[in-house]
């Protein structure tokens, strides 16, 4: 076997694949060069992010060269990120929507040049659990990874957003115990995210990581459910990941090694 037969913790699964990406990156430049569009990048971990590694050095400015479309985070954790047609928004604790600039740092994102590889209309009453059934019917594979799309009318979006912290950082699943919580009825807009594959627990949220941004852009957050009125979905096969480690004292001293599953899915809802 690859790694031998000892199960990973969740720190050297992260650092196993890295050194992969890395290694496939040297044996291959010019593929590296070359996943332009089909490329997921992204900065830092999600296991970083609950342990409290909530400041990375990573510009908006810099991240836009890599994408046009995205979700995830502010330093500090100030606020949902949603990146749609090249414009980054932020979703405070408060539900108001700001346009942060492009010196504004991330310790958390992915994004992707969003190309719609497939499209499909929604019901009346299709839900984030029926969205999810009828997206992986849609899948070639649950092995790569989609960047969802999924724009129109929606009967009520519920979603969340969590304040501005300071140092010491408190684990992120502390911090949302005291989220500020959103509901949105008969509202247009679009839910942005990414689908990861099962194996990327602990670079990314594994199933479906969505955020919200009404079409008048002055509301949205982080997706707990939804119910359609009136939608389409786009997706997105991403098939490529470029991982953007930072370089700092927070991430080096992180205890990546625990087994955050049960966290994740506890925060993600």
């Amino acid at each position: 076997m690859l790694f031998g037969a000892r199960a990973l913790t969740g720190g050297e699964r992260v650092r196993k694949i890295c050194t992969l990406i890395f290694i496939l990156f040297l044996a291959f430049p010019a593929a590296a060069g070359a996943a332009g569009r089909d490329a997921l990048v992204q900065v830092s971990t999600i296991d970083a992010l609950m342990t409290g590694v909530y400041d990375g050095e990573t510009t908006l400015g810099a991240l836009k060269e890599k994408g046009d479309f995205g979700i995830g985070t502010f330093n500090g954790l100030n606020g949902e990120m949603v990146l749609l047609d090249g414009v980054f928004y932020r979703i405070t604790s408060t539900g108001a929507v700001e346009r942060p600039g492009p010196e504004t740092k991330t310790p958390f994102a992915a994004v992707t040049f969003f190309d719609a590889d497939r499209t499909a209309a929604l019901e009346k009453g299709t839900d984030f659990k029926q969205f999810t059934a009828k997206a992986e019917s849609l899948l070639p594979t649950e092995n790569i990874f989609y960047a969802i799309k999924i724009t129109g009318t929606f009967e009520v979006v519920r979603a969340r957003s969590v304040a501005a912290q300071t140092k010491p950082y408190r684990p992120l699943e502390e911090v949302v115990k005291t989220q500020a919580l959103f509901e949105f009825t008969g509202v247009e807009g679009t839910i942005v995210g990414f689908r990861c594959p099962s194996y990327a627990k602990g670079i990314n949220v594994p199933g479906y990581h969505l955020h919200f941004l009404s079409a008048d852009r002055k509301a949205g957050g982080h997706v707990l459910d939804f119910k359609v009125l009136k939608a389409k979905v786009e997706i997105d096969d991403t098939s490529t990941l470029i991982l953007m480690l930072p370089s700092d004292g927070e991430f080096y001293a992180a205890d990546l090694k625990p087994d955050r599953e049960k966290a994740i899915r506890a925060v993600e809802k």
